[in-house]
């Protein structure tokens, strides 16, 4: 059994609440990710994704009576607060079942509560590919 540790991304990119969501926007672009662990101190306190920072920036920006820059909205006013985790030995099998089931695009990974890592919905992609690769590998050439 592989454990979610075996491919989850450890070299986090994070933010905090009081951070902007011109510097979330920046972050991902940047880095060409989706999702920010928001944190205080090495507590997680939320996610941000791409989906939050697009959705809140149009619907500020849109709505005349509170025309507001990107840079002036915090983090903290738009992310998830109510954040599914996994532990880090967790099991791949029932960490992309998890993701599947609620729709979601990434799970932070706690070690004895701290923030250790993060995994995505493109880690699993990484994994099918790998695995469809390795059964390519040994299927006869003849049909």
């Amino acid at each position: 059994m592989f454990s979610i540790s075996a491919i989850m991304t450890t070299d986090l990119i994070t933010v905090t609440g009081d951070q902007s969501l011109d510097d979330a926007r920046i972050l991902m672009h940047d880095n060409r990710i989706h999702h920010l662990p928001v944190v205080d101190g090495d507590r997680l306190i939320g996610v941000v994704s791409l989906t939050n920072v697009l959705a809140a920036t149009d619907s500020f920006l849109r709505d005349p009576n509170s025309r507001l820059h990107a840079r002036d909205i915090p983090i903290k006013d738009v992310m998830i607060s109510d954040v599914a985790t996994v532990d880090k030995n967790a099991s791949l099998r029932r960490a992309a079942m998890f993701l599947e089931k609620h729709r979601i695009g990434c799970l932070p990974v706690l070690s004895k509560g701290k923030l250790v890592g993060i995994i995505t919905d493109t880690d699993f992609v990484g994994v099918a590919i790998n695995l469809l690769e390795q059964m390519e590998s040994v299927e006869p050439d003849d049909f």
